[in-house]
């Protein structure tokens, strides 16, 4: 029978393994994030800088990634960027979840509808991100590509979620300063909050150029669940809005919205 001394260091030896392997997973999933939200080939002092992990470590880790085809490298091996693998979890994750299939068919007879730049987003954490989009035929039009994140409170689809949370719901998720993308994004939190009740209150949330420049954006969130993790929106060039076809564009909205809630009951 070993000696209680002996076990005792066998389980401290074990759990410290333990700790070390939960550690590199963390470290793993932070650089594929990191990557992930930063397009583009990057040296090992750039990400070290960025991570603060020790080079010899951070080393180790690039290349271990980097031979399963998570990382990629360029001709000279020395810098390091997102690797065809995560597409496949990104496909998978897209094509396999509900909402977007049950969404489809909505999604194309409101871009029908509007001939507009139609998307679908989900909330996660402070931000929105993409999970379909259906493209404007008018040659003037935004593109945006799947999995694209951004700040909720920059976009309509992101200030209609916001608008299901509480206000101290709200004020726990997001800075009290936020950080503009264009003269027009709200730099108050308090501010956005005001907006909030306003949103709640007429039922969809609009981003006047708070975003992009020159780009109007109508959203409303699918109330299958409280609060909403999920909304569409239509994206409008300013230069072609009217007030009749911002209501038209409302409309169809509103109606998507209870097609949607309809297709997700279930869900």
């Amino acid at each position: 029978m070993p000696s209680p001394t002996n076990a005792a260091h066998g389980a401290a030896s074990q759990s410290s393994a333990q700790g070390a392997q939960v550690k590199s997973a963390v470290r793993t999933v932070e650089l594929l994030e990191y990557f992930a939200g930063r397009p583009g080939m990057h040296s090992l002092a750039e990400v070290q800088e960025q991570t603060g992990y020790p080079k010899s470590s951070l080393y180790m880790l690039l290349r271990t990634l980097a031979e399963l085809g998570w990382v990629e490298t360029d001709a000279t091996g020395t810098r390091y960027g997102i690797g065809v693998r995560a597409l496949l979890v990104g496909s998978s994750y897209i094509d396999g979840d509900a909402v977007v299939l049950a969404a489809r068919p909505t999604l194309d007879l409101l871009a029908e509808d509007t001939g507009e730049t139609i998307h679908l987003a989900r909330l996660d954490g402070a931000n929105v991100v993409y999970l379909a989009t259906r493209q404007s035929q008018h040659s003037l039009r935004p593109f945006t590509r799947i999995g694209r994140r951004l700040p909720a409170y920059s976009t309509s689809h992101g200030k209609a979620l916001l608008a299901t949370l509480g206000d101290d719901a709200v004020r726990r998720l997001l800075p009290e300063r936020l950080e503009p993308l264009t003269e027009h994004t709200h730099t108050d939190r308090e501010e956005l909050i005001r907006e909030l009740a306003e949103v709640r209150a007429r039922g969809y949330a609009v981003d006047r150029e708070e975003n992009t420049l020159g780009l109007r954006c109508f959203g409303v969130a699918i109330p299958y669940r409280t609060p909403a993790r999920d909304a569409v929106s239509v994206s409008v060039p300013v230069a072609r809005l009217t007030p009749g076809r911002e209501q038209t564009i409302r409309d169809a909205l509103f109606d998507a919205r209870d097609r949607l809630t309809l297709a997700t009951r279930h869900l």
